[in-house]
């Protein structure tokens, strides 16, 4: 999920044409290492169960973390002052991707990254609902609009419910929920404080579902893969909160699209995974609604 559906919900003050190009800057590499990060978390599921795939990309940034807190200049960053905040904020995070990895796990890649960019739309709905920001008419549009295109995709009562598909869209509701909490958490804390937590909380939550299938790689190129994981995974987080700390959530929101595209590439050469055309007409509906809502903030943001 490259879009932060939090920025959309309640977007920043106007940047500059300088920080709109740095944050355009991030952002392509944001995709660039989602769409890495996805790939192998589909190359090691072919091997291990998806839990034992998440418990040691968690379990390796945990123990590279732990390392690094020797540092003092790291450890003196790091604050907890809302403890609830960031173990509620953690399971959501451990949940998401729990989901988020299933899914990747056993449909093609672009139909689960078309469903994870369903995050937005859930996020308008929390905006309203939780955090009581006032949406209007063309937003609510945009997101009946949304849940058209991720219709289209499942075909409920046409064809059977992949339950992958419905673990992309409960991932989005968890990940959306997660970012509506990231803002004030690394107001109070700090980014870098937010992230920790997260990370932690996710490996300690992923030792017990992930006993049953306990397992580790074999070869070479597996444990590449697992390089591969645990180094994207943490590159793409900090280049989205660079992407979103310098630029407008607008701005951004149609560079976040080209994971798609990266995606899209990648599962035809390494998987041979061909897009149908009921996945490509609720892209469209899904991209063009999560692309209105962006603009509607940017707008509602600028009368503000």
């Amino acid at each position: 999920m490259a879009i932060s559906p939090m920025d959309q919900a309640t977007p920043p003050p106007t940047r500059t044409q300088s920080d709109n190009l740095r944050g355009v800057i991030w952002m392509l590499f944001s995709v660039v290492m989602a769409s890495a990060m996805s790939v192998s978390v589909r190359w090691l599921t072919d091997e291990l169960d998806s839990r034992m795939v998440l418990m040691l990309r968690s379990g390796i940034t945990a123990m590279l973390i732990a390392g690094c807190l020797v540092l003092p200049f790291v450890w003196r960053k790091l604050r907890f002052s809302r403890p609830r905040d960031h173990l509620i904020r953690g399971a959501f995070v451990a949940g998401s991707t729990h989901l988020g990895f299933y899914t990747l796990a056993h449909i093609p890649l672009a139909t689960a990254t078309v469903l994870f960019f369903t995050a937005p739309i859930f996020a308008v709905i929390i905006a309203a609902t939780a955090l009581g920001e006032r949406v209007g008419p063309r937003r609510w549009s945009a997101v009946a609009a949304g849940f058209v295109g991720a219709l289209i995709i499942l075909r409920p009562g046409f064809i059977a419910l992949e339950p992958a598909m419905l673990a992309a869209l409960g991932s989005s509701i968890l990940f959306a929920a997660a970012l509506s909490m990231s803002r004030g958490l690394a107001q109070a804390d700090g980014a870098m404080s937010a992230f920790v937590s997260s990370v932690v909380i996710t490996a300690l939550v992923t030792v017990p579902v992930a006993a049953p299938v306990w397992d580790v790689p074999t070869g070479t190129v597996a444990w590449i893969a697992v390089a591969v994981l645990v180094i994207t995974g943490s590159a793409r987080n900090v280049a989205d909160l660079q992407a979103y700390r310098f630029a407008d959530a607008a701005v951004l929101a149609p560079i976040a699209y080209l994971r798609i595209v990266f995606i899209g590439i990648a599962g035809y050469v390494l998987f041979g995974e061909v897009l149908d055309r009921y996945t490509l007409a609720g892209a469209v509906l899904i991209i063009a609604s999560t692309l209105y809502i962006a603009h509607r903030a940017r707008v509602v943001g600028s009368k503000s």
